[in-house]
């Protein structure tokens, strides 16, 4: 017969392991995969054609046989696809999320989208490579094939931040087939503000630039020579490989009016909108949010124009400019981030789970 304190510490032990295996099966996991990719192979900027992939899976992913809705994740570019989950604790969040009945349970992926440069802009390019295509046909059936979802259009969600916020607009408004629900977290890119796209390089530099590396003396110039090389690209211009929306002539800095108006064409979502209105217009929701005293100010008059652009075109969304800054970050910080108590809610409200 046991007795005494014995029959305490087995008791204790028991409790402590059930404890421990109903606090784990809360818990999600984070999963890391790459892909190769043969639509990437063609670059000329030396980009490495496999990607490096994070996939969430839910609390109770390894232990059911359920199927999950997907939110792929465009991350900024400068933090890097894992970002999320290393420096904001994006898993931990979600879990807490799931608990508290902000969302259901949910899968997300993260895909290192990145250049030399910072950005891919996610569009096919025959200098930096065709990230379109690599993500519709390569990441989106891979996810599919490998992980337990529901591989509908009504249980995908686009969720980008900043360059990211760009890039699930693109991929929401080109592809209503495969993706349903849209939320750009204070997308850039999205029209011409009130700062000219030529005020931010800088032009002596590409003008004298010898290589690719030369391009990297500043913090602007890199950021639009990656635009550049996505949607002016020119593969016998080398080294730079695009031909460039303006010119240093006798000092003075002179416009290509034709190559302007086809980078704005191209890059600017608001441009994009009559083209696409039909297709906005078949997804199940999109949102826009950004905030009011974001330093680079033409952002935040680029997406109120945006939200209006919008209106015209009678595509049903919602856009919220709320009290913050850029600095610091909103989205994934401090009891009031906008992930859990916005962002979330979002999905859980328009995705099928």
């Amino acid at each position: 017969m046991i007795r005494g304190p014995r029959i305490f510490s087995i008791a204790f032990a028991l409790c402590f392991l059930v404890s421990a295996s109903c606090f784990a099966a809360n818990l999600g996991t984070l999963v890391d995969r790459k892909i190769h990719s043969d639509n990437l192979t063609h670059n000329l900027i030396g980009v490495d054609p496999t990607r490096n992939l994070t996939i969430y899976l839910p609390p109770g992913y390894n232990t059911s046989t359920q199927r999950y809705p997907v939110i792929y994740f465009l991350p900024n570019p400068f933090g890097g696809h894992r970002n999320i989950f290393d420096q904001h604790h994006a898993a931990e969040l979600f879990d807490r999320a799931i608990a508290a009945y902000q969302i259901g349970k949910f899968i997300l992926v993260s895909v290192d989208m990145r250049t030399r440069f910072g950005s891919t802009w996610y569009v096919n390019s025959p200098v930096t490579g065709n990230w379109q295509d690599f993500y519709i046909r390569d990441v989106v059936p891979y996810i599919d094939a490998n992980f337990r979802t529901l591989a509908t259009r009504n249980s995908r969600g686009l969720l980008g931040d900043y360059i990211g916020g760009y890039g699930a607009l693109r991929f929401g408004m080109a592809y209503p087939n495969i993706f349903s629900v849209v939320y750009a977290m204070h997308p850039v890119g999205t029209g011409s503000g009130v700062q000219m796209l030529v005020s931010r390089p800088n032009w002596s530099t590409i003008a004298n630039a010898k290589s690719l590396n030369d391009l990297n003396s500043d913090g602007f110039t890199p950021i639009f020579a990656s635009m550049f090389q996505a949607h002016l690209p020119d593969p016998a211009n080398a080294p730079l490989y695009f031909d460039p929306p303006a010119h240093l002539i006798n000092g003075k800095l002179v416009i290509d009016s034709a190559q302007m108006a086809r980078l704005r064409d191209n890059l600017f979502i608001e441009s994009l909108i009559p083209r696409y209105a039909d297709n906005l217009k078949s997804l199940r929701a999109l949102k826009i949010d950004w905030p009011r005293s974001d330093g680079i100010w033409d952002h935040v008059y680029a997406n109120e124009a945006l939200t209006y652009k919008l209106n015209e075109f009678g595509i049903v969304h919602e856009a919220e400019e709320f009290n913050g800054t850029w600095g610091g970050d909103p989205y994934w910080d401090g009891p009031d981030n906008r992930v859990y108590n916005e962002v979330l809610p979002f999905f859980r409200n328009h995705l099928d789970f």
